[in-house]
């Protein structure tokens, strides 16, 4: 069974806390990949919160098959405060991917309105699976994956967020099916967390949680 396949067989709750929603089903699946966004002015926690977790399920063993790309429009991208970070797929559709992830920073506010990002953004259109943390919601939002959904960002941006979604400010995790947002920078690592348990079930949470000595569970 494809990763397709797998996100539209197997039902999951909108709760935010691992240990209280509902366990998902453990279901064969061959192969998923992932594209994760970066971009000039990005917070680099946001990213590293979420890619950390998620890029564990293959180097323990978890999902063997999962491979991910981090995806930019340029070679190389420097962060907020010009930490740089270099891209292995560049200004390449995303219709490949099964999974979306879009961190946050300032440089979104201004992202949200350029055409050429907005579009390569809503190239992953058929991704089945589409995450963002902090204001990486305004591009999910920008690029029209948040319409009638359930959403959060930054408690700071959340009236920014207002024109794409329906707001849950209350929220660490807001996970809608095949939407996932979460609050601010820290978040990313509850983010990437309840990825890994959607992807992969609680033990493996548990295992991944445990590894990277994570004790907010």
């Amino acid at each position: 069974m494809t990763f397709k396949a797998l996100c539209l067989q197997t039902q999951f709750s909108d709760k935010n806390q691992l240990g209280a929603k509902k366990e998902p089903k453990t279901q064969e699946y061959q192969g998923m990949k992932a594209a994760l966004i970066i971009f000039e002015g990005m917070t680099s926690l946001d990213f590293i919160g979420f890619y950390d977790p998620v890029t564990r399920l293959k180097t323990l063993g978890l999902m063997p098959d999962f491979e991910w790309r981090i995806c930019a429009l340029t070679p190389r991208i420097a962060d907020d405060r010009g930490l740089g970070i270099i891209a292995n797929s560049v200004a390449e559709s995303l219709a490949g991917f099964d999974l979306l992830f879009i961190p946050g920073g300032f440089a979104t506010r201004t992202l949200q309105h350029d055409r050429e990002f907005v579009a390569w953004l809503r190239s992953a259109a058929p991704a089945p699976l589409k995450t963002s943390v902090c204001t990486g919601a305004l591009l999910l939002g920008a690029a029209g994956f948040l319409e009638g959904r359930r959403a959060t960002t930054h408690p700071k941006a959340l009236q920014d967020l207002v024109q794409y979604g329906r707001v849950v400010p209350a929220e660490r995790v807001v996970d809608d099916g095949e939407v996932i947002t979460a609050a601010g920078v820290s978040a990313s690592l509850d983010l990437g967390l309840h990825v890994v348990q959607r992807l992969a079930g609680a033990e493996a949470g548990a295992k991944i949680a445990a590894q990277m000595d994570y004790p907010y569970r």
